[in-house]
């Protein structure tokens, strides 16, 4: 089967006083429909920035070079349904993409949970016309009542109770877990949204497949800050999501742990590149990257014992060094690791690590 996002040498420059670095370098990987692929490394390993090159929402001044296909409808001018008839396909590259070609993909192909709900939503609209809002940017000439419904459509497909109620509330009034829930509502309203028809009992009666939404959903760290109930609820939400929605899910997320509960596949960044990629049980059980072992290593356990944390930083990428940039952490480094950067060598027909010992 084809993938719904596919990456090809995906790099992204940014201008610093120090000269141009790359915190994301050459990285290729794909992500099928209905398919989660679990983004993990440490803070600064490229995983945010390269989510928002997938939006494009990287700064001003930004390079970036490769290739970025993302499959779906095709876009329609704002306030229209798509243009392409239903089971018919398209292709778009996100890097070569024009800013109005981006604006009529955000909300309804491709979408954002962004890292933190409550610097990311506008603490002086109520929640509600926020959600109404992300539909409105796509369709301004929907009529009020119907954009309506459909964001409490939205609010209903996230999990959001009493939601009459917490639509007029502002977000400092919600907890935690209810302003993700939120994020997550307004990541789908415009995908879910149609402006031809209401929600209603007929819409809520038709098979899960048959659901519209985005197809690709970026979810950045999106159970930071919640305690270990509330996340394990936002991770079965997101769950029914990706089934009853089939869209492809990236879940960017620093804890192990999490990603081995809802990822298929995971791929590990460091210092920019992709060092590790694999099926999730297979890369968790039997890590082949150092940098990957260390990284479990350092996951609390429920077994008794210590955690052994990583030496050393992850370098600047000002300085990174001449070959495998773990090299410097790596206990398993060789003479040949400081010469040049590995390529992506196979363990097996799905699993392949950066590593001269592979």
């Amino acid at each position: 089967m084809a993938p719904l996002l596919e990456l090809r040498r995906l790099t992204v420059e940014l201008p610093t006083a120090e000269g141009w670095v790359r915190p994301v370098n050459q990285v290729s990987l794909a992500i099928a429909s209905g398919e989660c692929l679990g983004l993990v490394g440490e803070s600064g390993s490229g995983k945010t920035m390269l989510a928002l090159a997938l939006m494009g929402l990287l700064p001003a001044g930004t390079r970036t070079s490769g290739e970025a296909w993302l499959k779906g409808a095709a876009p329609a001018p704002s306030g229209e349904k798509p243009a392409t008839p239903a089971g018919q396909q398209f292709e778009t590259e996100l890097v070569a993409a024009s800013e109005p070609e981006l604006r009529a993909l955000r909300g309804r192909e491709i979408a954002m949970i962004f890292q933190e709900p409550m610097t990311s939503l506008n603490p002086v609209m109520r929640v509600g016309a926020q959600v109404e809002e992300a539909i409105r940017a796509h369709y301004p000439r929907m009529p009020k009542e119907l954009a309506e419904a459909w964001s409490f459509e939205a609010l209903r497909l996230a999990a959001v109770p009493e939601i009459e109620e917490r639509a007029r509330q502002f977000p400092h009034q919600l907890s935690g877990g209810l302003r993700q829930r939120v994020m997550i509502a307004m990541a789908i309203a415009a995908g879910l949204a149609d402006p031809g028809s209401e929600p209603g009992g007929a819409e809520r009666g038709r098979a899960p497949e048959a659901l519209a939404g985005p197809r690709l959903l970026i979810a950045d760290e999106p159970t930071t800050a919640l305690d270990v109930t509330v996340q394990k609820e936002i991770l079965e939400l997101l769950g029914k999501l990706r089934r009853e929605l089939a869209l492809g899910l990236l879940f960017i997320s620093h804890d192990l742990g999490v990603v081995a509960q809802v990822a298929d596949r995971v791929a590990v960044m460091y210092a920019g590149r992709l060092v590790e990629e694999g099926p999730a049980k297979e890369v968790l059980a039997v890590p082949r990257h150092p940098y990957t072992q260390g990284l479990l290593a350092a996951s609390p356990r429920l077994k008794r014992g210590k955690t052994v944390p990583i030496p050393g930083a992850v370098p600047r990428l000002t300085a990174l060094p001449p070959g495998c940039a773990f090299e410097p952490r790596c206990p398993l480094r060789r003479s040949e690791c400081s010469q040049a950067v590995p390529e992506l060598r196979a363990v097996s027909a799905e699993h392949a690590a950066r590593c001269v010992l592979v």
